[in-house]
């Protein structure tokens, strides 16, 4: 009963994952194999999206050939990988609380939304943001995700702009910092009143809609204040996975337990007709 019990279950749930690995590992292909019309955005997802679902394919079959199958060995290797990954989402989920714990959003007299500087968060974090390539890859995610799209399709007065709710990306890439005291013509057009600021994103700002205030660190600061929020949500989930692969690891080991307890009996049966 305890061997069907508890081969069975991990063979369930590892029948699961394997059905979860194929649309995974089926959309990672689509991408590379479109790779002449992905953006950078979606270039960006490839080779992590079939990493992920190889790596989910083959710890499944593992897992399902070597409870329901009693291939002992196999099932080693499982809850080997398995221990492995609880080491590294406990170690992960400790890292992200610990670079998002610093930096918030800076409220603005009179404004609806608050503005981010970078200098406030994790070293860590500025330093992502701050290497060329990766912003690179970065800034065009944002350009094709036309994130300051429905603020170009804004009209209004600059009363009704200043209450206005903006994300942190939005508030950092889409309109020039408060302290550079620009003229409003539109949430994404504004008149500069000088040539010399001492924030070098007054003189970054651009008001073509596809330069606007992706240079500028106030953009890279709302791109780490949107990074931290979802690590922070990312980081919960994964007290919760964690949980749960405990407990497949622990039902794990007693299938482990049940195979070789069952090859060892079959074994002295063998010998002794």
């Amino acid at each position: 009963m305890a061997f069907r019990l508890s081969n069975n279950l991990v063979g369930i749930l590892n029948f699961l994952t394997f059905l979860l690995s194929i649309p995974i590992l089926a959309g990672g292909i689509w991408l590379k194999t479109h790779a002449t019309k992905a953006t950078e955005c979606e270039k960006f997802l490839q080779d992590p999206l079939i990493a992920i679902g190889v790596f989910l394919l083959l710890v499944s079959l593992a897992g399902l050939i070597g409870a329901c199958c009693r291939v002992t060995w196999l099932l080693w290797v499982y809850l080997f990988v398995m221990f492995v990954l609880i080491l590294v989402l406990f170690c992960f989920t400790i890292f992200a609380f610990v670079v998002t714990n610093k930096g918030a959003g800076e409220a603005v007299s009179g404004r609806g939304y608050k503005e981010y500087r970078l200098g406030d968060y994790s070293n860590w974090l500025q330093n992502r943001v701050n290497s060329t390539k990766n912003w690179n890859k970065l800034r065009s995610c944002l350009v094709d995700s036309k994130v300051c799209k429905s603020l170009e399709e804004k009209t209004e007065s600059y009363q009704q702009f200043y209450t206005d709710y903006l994300s942190p990306i939005q508030s950092g890439c889409c309109k020039p910092p408060s302290e550079c005291n620009f003229t409003y013509v539109s949430p994404t057009q504004w008149t500069k009143n000088g040539t010399e600021y001492s924030n070098t994103d007054c003189n970054t700002w651009d008001n073509n809609n596809s330069t606007l205030c992706y240079n500028c660190q106030s953009c890279k600061a709302g791109v780490v204040a949107n990074l931290k929020s979802d690590w922070k949500k990312v980081a919960m989930l994964n007290i919760i996975f964690l949980v749960f692969i405990v407990i497949v690891y622990s039902v794990g080991c007693c299938a482990f337990r049940n195979n070789r307890r069952d090859n060892s009996y079959g074994g002295w049966k063998g010998g002794y007709p």
